[in-house]
């Protein structure tokens, strides 16, 4: 599916990959005749073959491409109305904190964080307006878990919809829509595309009402992903299965080291039989995935070992086939407030690995050499 879905050989050509179609209208043969496109905000072939694409491989009906990550979540929450409610995995992406507190909050949508690893948590956060539960599992960036399963069974007896994001994971390694999830979104910057060259967002869909909304949000706010980005894309997923068993190896036997490490206090993975939801990592998860966080105990240890890696880039993001290493507190969870972040253990001295698809070796030594300095 990966290699296959939504994409068919062009039919002027032959051509095996999809075309980039960068064009941004198209010639109509009369009034009201035209070929199914109009113009490109609205549809784009390079667009449509990458969330059909998507949207095979997470089991989904429709799927919906947008400029980036937090385009999708916003289009997703335009699926509500001023009074409603979500309920949000506590330790969730800062920019998504940052999007919920400081935008929508002034559409008049209110917000309960909660530990979603804890189902009756879930339970007693639901309100007569809850509308949402909006997940994070794996978490960004303490890889706490929720039972997907579970969590869209308790939703739905009160009527709730659920979307997971599932950009940590991808859908090599886990499908929410299988276990129950209405919606399923990812910044398709990440595990996706793969190679750090393109930045993007993705909704996949279940419900008619829901299909037909983001399609009309789609063209309503005009937040795309464009021909180049979506064709970026495409040429990612076709070796997702490849990519991701060798992050998922790679992300196993560096959290391993460090769990062995002396300087390390604690290690997060899911991976890890020591990670207090293996069991569940198990069961939902084919593999464990690329990312690994573990914390050195301070500012000062984490700053010597970002400024001592060669091999490792210090910078944001996730998912490719580099490995980058981050300061979450300082960078990408630096505008959640540092009382919530003490509170859902974004300590200074946390630092996330996104393990690339490089030579175990050559990581293992660059890691080891960075913590001889800490």
């Amino acid at each position: 599916m990966c290699i296959h879905a939504g994409q068919e050989p062009d039919p002027a050509t032959g051509a095996i990959v999809t075309p980039i179609y960068q064009t941004s209208t198209y010639v109509q043969d009369g009034l009201g005749k035209h070929k199914g496109y109009e113009y490109a905000r609205t549809k784009n072939p390079t667009r449509s073959a990458m969330e059909a694409n998507i949207a095979a491989i997470e089991s989904g009906t429709a799927g919906f491409g947008f400029a980036s990550g937090m385009a999708a979540i916003g289009a997703i929450m335009t699926l509500l109305k001023a009074g409603d409610h979500v309920i949000v995995t506590e330790n969730t992406y800062g920019g998504t904190y940052r999007l919920f507190e400081q935008v929508l909050r002034k559409n008049q949508l209110h917000f309960s964080y909660v530990d979603t690893s804890n189902i009756e948590a879930i339970q007693k956060a639901i309100q007569p307006n809850t509308r949402l539960l909006f997940l994070e599992t794996p978490t960004n960036p303490t890889l706490k878990l929720t039972d997907i399963q579970a969590a869209c069974k308790t939703a739905h007896s009160h009527d709730v919809a659920v979307v997971v994001d599932n950009t940590f994971a991808s859908p090599y390694v886990q499908r929410p829509i299988e276990l129950g999830a209405d919606l399923v979104m990812h910044s398709t910057t990440k595990f996706l595309n793969g190679h750090s060259d393109s930045i993007g967002g993705v909704v996949i869909a279940t419900r008619q009402d829901h299909i037909e909304w983001l399609e009309f949000v789609q063209n309503a706010e005009g937040a795309i992903i464009g021909p180049m980005d979506a064709w970026l894309v495409l040429r990612g997923v076709k070796t997702l299965p490849v990519r991701m068993e060798r992050h998922n190896a790679n992300g196993l036997a560096i959290a391993e080291m460090l769990a062995g490490h002396p300087k390390v206090q604690e290690v997060h993975y899911p991976g890890l039989t020591t990670h207090p939801q293996h069991h569940l990592a198990q069961q939902q998860m084919h593999g464990f995935g690329g990312l690994v966080t573990f914390d050195l105990g301070s500012l000062d240890h984490a700053r010597d070992l970002l400024e001592h890696v060669r091999l490792m880039s210090l910078a944001e993001s996730l998912g490719g086939v580099e490995t980058l290493i981050s300061h979450p507190a300082t960078m990408t969870h630096a505008s959640v407030p540092l009382a919530q972040r003490e509170k859902i253990g974004i300590t200074e001295g946390l630092v996330r690995l996104s393990v690339g698809i490089e030579d175990l070796d050559d990581l293992k030594e660059d890691l080891s050499q960075a913590l001889n300095a800490v």
